[in-house]
This record gives C-alpha cells, structure tokens and sequence, in this order.
C-alpha cells in the first residue's frame, strides 16, 4: 500500500466530506476511494470514518489521525516545492476559477504571456458565475468579488475596481461630451442588470459632498458586461462598467472615460486558496503575475476614490 497516496485520498474524503466528491475532485473512480481508506483502516487497525448512507463522520482516532495527515502532507509539499524552486522550475497544473467576466476579459489575455514565462506549466481557467468549493473541485486559486466570508478560505485583495461611465468617440460626437452627470441623459445610457433582476443597476456619482444618481432608460440592458461593452463600441449609448473591463478600450482610444473626477462605487476582487493548503509556487507565481499586470493597467483618475470607502458596493 502507498501510505502516503492513502493519506492523501483519506485527506480528500475528509475536505470534502463525501467518498464521490473526494474521487471527482482527485479524477478517480469512487471504488478505488473507499478501497483506499479501508485498506487504510486494515492497516492502522481502527476506523477511521463513521459513515452510513446519509452522514460521514470522523471517529476519535480519525480525528487524531486526520490532523497529523494534514500536517505530513503539507510538509511534502513544501519540500517538494523548495526542491523546484531551487531549480527555478515551476511546473504542474495550475487549476483557476473565475467569474466568467473577469476569467474571460481580464486573466485570459494575460494567459498566453504566463505561459511562455512558465513553459512547464499547464493552466486550466474555469469560467463560472456558480463557485464551488475549492477543495471539492481541486482548484487551485479561485477568483472572487466583494467580500470572502469563508474562514476556511484565506483571500488576498487582487484589484480594488471603481466605475466608469464611457463611450466611443463617435458616439460623444453625436451625443456631446457631458462635464456633468446631470448632463447624461438617462434616454441613452445603457444598463446592466442586477442580480435575478430585469431592472439595471442605479449609476452614482460623487463629488465633494455632491451625489447624484441616474437610472437607465436607454433601449439596450444586460445581464452581461461583454454584451454591454459590445453594445457601446457599436455606438449605442453611454456605459457605466468596473475599469478593469474598459482600462484597455479606454488606454487604446476605443472608449472614452467620462467625468473622471467624479467619484463613483467600486468592487474589490480576491485570489483566494484554500487555508489548509500549502501554496505552491506556480500558485503564487500566477497571484504575483496578476497583481503585477493589474498594477500596470490600472488607472486611478484624479479625485476618484475607491466606492468600497463609501461603505456601498
């Protein structure tokens, strides 16, 4: 019996509290899990899991024995990547998740660059607006928004977001130029919807100690912020989007950013890793990478400040 392999499987079982999740997670066949913990089991000589058709459960040794599984196993692979380190070699399978927007129009262009800066390293990105457990779904670093609630998640802020309204430059020929919010009107702004809602999210602006607020009324809303980007560059209306989906359209002259000296809410994105995990270098190297390409691009205009300071989202 590989000994550790079978700590590594019961370990899983435990994460994930149920065999089918832990061999899913692991990409094996659910017998080849329960045969590995009770030939576990056969070789400590006590049981380790209670566990009838509803309930999994630890019993006292597995408890015991579970803590020093966790403990051994982290040891393994912070030996295994001081090992790679030394040699400058990151490599492996880099497993991300991502909220598709952000997956799709912010880390998947960066993609191609990592990998050339990482030959021996292969990348997987999971586009999903529906998380899943970190663990249960062997991610290695996930992407998420607002807030980490989870204490067995440990977050680290990636990009601090605020809203932008912009249009194209045709489009500001025909429409004008507007050096104030109330100069928007409300007929050519185009929304984006809130959650399980067919109504668009309220624009806000704010300005020593001036607030003001618009509500959408222009013939296209969505429920996505590729669809409404798309619909701008079509010369469609004015757009109220976090910067980090427009700083590249803005940078290339695409669109324009309109009242920059106004304030406006924003979002903070996270990397987050699972807390029981050690995190490997290829993880670190990807969250480092991403930080770095994100500094690089962003773009704080003079007077915004962060709508996370407001204490709204």
């Amino acid at each position: 019996m590989d000994k550790l392999w079978a700590m590594q499987v019961f370990t899983r079982v435990v994460e994930c509290g149920s065999f089918s999740r832990a061999a899913e997670s692991l990409d094996i066949a659910n017998a080849t899990v329960t045969a590995s913990v009770r030939n576990l089991e056969t070789y400590l000589g006590v049981t380790l899991l209670s566990r009838n058709t509803r309930t999994l459960r630890l019993t006292d040794p597995g408890e015991r024995f579970f803590r020093h599984c966790v403990e051994l196993l982290r040891q393994v692979e912070e030996a295994e990547a001081e090992v790679m380190e030394q040699t400058g070699n990151i490599q492996g399978q880099l497993r991300i998740e991502s909220p598709a927007a952000f997956g799709k129009d912010v880390i998947a262009p960066l993609l191609a660059d990592f990998c050339r800066q990482h030959p021996d390293l292969q990348v997987a990105l999971r586009l999903t607006d529906h998380p899943e457990g970190l663990i249960e779904s062997g991610t290695d670093v996930a992407i998420r928004i607002d807030s980490v609630n989870d204490a067995d998640l440990v977050a680290r802020p990636l990009y601090q977001a605020h809203y932008v309204a912009c249009a194209t430059p045709s489009f500001l020929e025909l429409a004008g130029t507007p050096q104030h919010p109330r100069e928007l009107r409300a007929a050519r702004c185009l929304g984006l919807f809130r959650k399980a809602s067919f109504s668009p999210a309220v624009w806000s602006f704010s300005l020593d100690g001036e607030h003001h607020e618009l509500l959408p009324e222009g013939p296209l809303h969505f429920n996505s912020t590729d669809a409404l980007i798309n619909a701008a560059l079509a010369d469609q209306g004015y757009i109220y989007v976090l910067d980090v989906f427009v700083n590249r359209l803005i940078s290339e002259g695409k669109l324009v950013e309109l009242l920059p000296q106004w304030s406006t809410y924003g979002r903070t994105f996270f990397s987050v890793t699972p807390k029981s995990r050690f995190v490997a270098p290829r993880t670190r190297a990807f969250i480092d990478y991403m930080m770095s390409s994100l500094d690089a691009q962003r773009r704080v205009p003079v007077g915004v400040r962060i709508g996370l300071q407001h204490g709204r989202q």
